[in-house]
Formats: C-alpha cells, sequence, structure tokens
C-alpha cells in the first residue's frame, strides 16, 4: 500500500463555540450530517466536539485534493463517525465517495485530538 494523500488541520476551539452562539442552527446544518449534530450535541462540551469533527473535515479533504474531480466535495461529503471501540473513521457520500472509490483499495486513516484550546486532525489517504 501506498500513501496517495496527506491531509492535516487545527482548528480553534474558541471559534467553534462563536460559530455555535452566533449561527447555531444554520452553521451546524451546513457542516454537519444529522449523525453528526446529535453526536456533537450530546456532548458535555460542544464545542471541543465541533472543532475536532471541522478539522478532520477539512484534514480529509485535503488528502483527498491527490485525487482528480475532488475539488467540488462538500462538507457533509465527508462525515466522521466512531467506529469500532469508539475509534473515529470516515464516511464518504456523494462525491467525495465517487471520487475516492475511482481509486480502487482507496482508504482513509484519521487521527484527532483536541486540548482545551484547539483541535488537530491528520488524515492519510491509502491506496
Amino acid at each position: 500500500m501506498a500513501v496517495i494523500g496527506l491531509g492535516v488541520d487545527v482548528v480553534d476551539i474558541a471559534r467553534a463555540e462563536a460559530m455555535l452562539v452566533a449561527h447555531r442552527k444554520r452553521v451546524i446544518e451546513r457542516l454537519l450530517t444529522a449523525d453528526e449534530i446529535a453526536y456533537v450535541t450530546s456532548m458535555p462540551h460542544p464545542p471541543r466536539h465541533l472543532a475536532v469533527r471541522l478539522a478532520a473535515k477539512e484534514a480529509v479533504y485535503k488528502a483527498l485534493q491527490s485525487l482528480p474531480n475532488s475539488r467540488a466535495i462538500g462538507w457533509r461529503e465527508i462525515e466522521v463517525v466512531r467506529g469500532e471501540y469508539g475509534r473515529p473513521t470516515i464516511r464518504l457520500h456523494g462525491l467525495a465517495a465517487r471520487v475516492a472509490g475511482e481509486r480502487v483499495g482507496a482508504k482513509i486513516h484519521v487521527s484527532l485530538t483536541h486540548s482545551d484550546l484547539s483541535a488537530v486532525a491528520t488524515a492519510i489517504l491509502e491506496d
């Protein structure tokens, strides 16, 4: 297997909190899937969980940029889900799924972390 894409992103948790306060419903529905909204809003500190999901989506988007026709991928086409044992995994929809699907065997690995101030995500696209 070979690495064909890499993405890293950092999101300030205070910025995510400001987004939630100023434009809660509109912003969340534009950026997150229904399952992501349910998860983020059920957590004790929603801004932290929003920030880490935004970082993950952007990191995956950057990793997918190594593939043709990937520029128009939307935020909700990249979904952060809890996999086995709570490990974060990525589920692709729409154009993102088609772009990655054109690359037989493409697999996305993601690592997420956050502190009180920032959230960081790294995504690796493997062939």
